[in-house]
């Protein structure tokens, strides 16, 4: 199995490059708003014991099927441990399966960013962004507060790629992830 860490700064673009590369392997998209929405829904905020759980039992559960992988989407806080930790907690539930972990980092301005945070495809999928004035103060205010773009050299694993997709179609960037990693 294969395990994908699409990971990134918020509305980089990671979903929307989960969703081509799903297109062109047999890789299944688990992008981070499909735990948060319900949960947003049922409860009326954001819950983040709800959502690690149930974050957890699709890692269980997929980590057992014959899948051929998963590509998962983060936003890691490069200076928070608890980050470096999760990841680290993801990467045990498949390890007992032989699983192949991959890592693919995008980055673009926050200006580029503040763009893509109101396109149609993300306000379809991330119903707690259709508040935009809301949405983009939270972009900025997670700008200011972490690290969310790795220092070069600083992910230590094999398998690891970053790219600037802020010129690029989310079309190329899944074409060059699954040429890099032979997905």
């Amino acid at each position: 199995m294969k395990l994908l860490f699409l990971i990134g700064n918020a509305a980089v673009g990671k979903m929307t490059v989960g969703q081509e590369l799903m297109k062109i392997t047999d890789l299944r998209l688990f992008h981070n708003h499909m735990t948060i929405e319900p949960v947003i829904e049922i409860f009326g905020q954001y819950n983040s014991g709800a959502i690690s759980r149930l974050r957890q039992v699709v890692f269980e559960e997929f980590a057992k099927t014959n899948n051929y992988g998963m590509i998962y989407t983060y936003m890691w806080a490069f200076d928070q441990q608890d980050d470096w930790d999760y990841i680290e907690n993801v990467k045990s539930i498949f390890k007992p399966y032989n699983t192949e972990f991959y890592y693919v980092e995008l980055v673009a301005s926050e200006e580029v960013r503040l763009k893509r945070n109101v396109t149609e495809n993300r306000l379809k999928n991330k119903a707690s962004k259709r508040d935009i004035e809301l949405s983009n103060l939270r972009l900025i205010s997670d700008d200011k507060r972490f690290r969310l773009e790795s220092l070069d050299g600083e992910i230590p694993f094999e398998n690891y790629m970053k790219i600037d997709n802020t010129n690029l179609a989310p079309e190329i960037v899944a074409q060059m992830i699954k040429k890099q990693f032979f997905l």
